[in-house]
């Protein structure tokens, strides 16, 4: 009895088999999970720190450009107006000039330039302001060089309208001392005589009918002038009708000379040598046609000045 019970007491008792894997595989899937969640987040953070700091820099070399272009247009200012500063004082400014083109290149290009770039940039910034400080200097020693020509100019202007005012005193002088001998040597018409002269030759003083005048003869002598030059001069005569009106024929020896800077027309003229012996001239006129009636005026010229005068009239 004893014996089956043991017997089954020992067949009762439950056996121990080992846990199943099956935990640790999940455990192990859920840490390389988590790892390779972790490796990404971390992963995902340096490359937005990254984006964040090209941006950064980025922006900030952008912002440096504008700046360092804004500076340039200032400069080109300055350039300017210091260009119009030297020209005024007579320096020379082409190299401010050639500074100002290669600005206005600059200032043209495209807006966008690397961090090295920017910096030659800024080199060249800093240059021109070199320039434009010495251009200050040199503007300063122009402006005294200037000054004292001008103080120099001021002096020598004084003295020259001085000087100035002598010679002018003396050509005034001068000129009036030639417009009255001009005056005393112009010539001069006497004895003026006016008469018609028929187809027999005979002669008639004035009024005088157109039957009468073939021909009008005017002679008159040169008066004794002292002052005047022996030389040759032209004698011209002007026939003026009751309207003002000259008789004209280029045919017949008419023309044109100057009186009072207007051109003017005479009826007839002859060369002679002046001798100074109170010489007589003669002109003969055949006008080809009848005079109108009335009364007509005769006048003597020569170098621009009348002679003498005259008049007759026709019935």
């Amino acid at each position: 009895m004893m014996e089956k019970t043991m017997t089954d007491s020992t067949e009762t008792t439950p056996t121990y088999e080992p846990a199943p894997r099956k935990n640790n595989k999940t455990t192990i899937i859920i840490a390389l999970m988590a790892i390779i969640i972790i490796i990404q987040a971390i992963k995902i953070y340096l490359d937005s720190q990254e984006k964040h700091e090209v941006l950064t820099q980025l922006t900030s070399t952008e912002q440096e450009l504008a700046s360092t272009m804004q500076r340039l247009t200032e400069i080109r200012a300055e350039l300017d107006q210091k260009i119009a500063e030297v020209q005024k004082l007579g320096g020379d400014f082409s190299d401010l000039q050639a500074a100002k083109n290669e600005i206005e290149n600059e200032l043209r290009r495209s807006k966008r330039a690397t961090g090295k770039e920017i910096k030659a940039l800024k080199d060249r910034v800093e240059g021109y302001e070199l320039l434009l400080k010495n251009k200050d200097e040199e503007i300063e020693k122009l402006k005294t060089v200037n000054k004292e020509l001008l103080t120099e100019n001021t002096t020598l202007k004084t003295q020259k309208n001085v000087l100035g005012d002598s010679i002018n005193r003396l050509s005034q002088t001068k000129q009036e001392l030639a417009s009255k001998v001009a005056i005393a040597s112009q010539l001069k018409a006497e004895n003026v005589k006016i008469v018609a002269v028929n187809d027999k030759g005979k002669e008639r003083e004035s009024p005088f009918k157109n039957r009468q005048l073939s021909q009008l003869k005017v002679d008159f002598n040169i008066a004794e002038n002292s002052v005047a030059p022996i030389e040759g001069k032209k004698i011209m005569i002007r026939i003026i009708d009751e309207n003002g009106q000259v008789l004209f024929d280029v045919a017949r020896g008419s023309g044109t000379f100057i009186y009072n800077g207007k051109e003017e027309f005479y009826t007839a003229s002859q060369e002679i040598l002046f001798d100074n012996t109170r010489q007589r001239l003669t002109f003969l006129y055949d006008k080809g046609s009848e005079y109108p009636e009335g009364k007509y005026e005769l006048e003597i010229y020569t170098d621009g000045y009348m002679m003498g005068k005259g008049q007759f009239t026709v019935k």
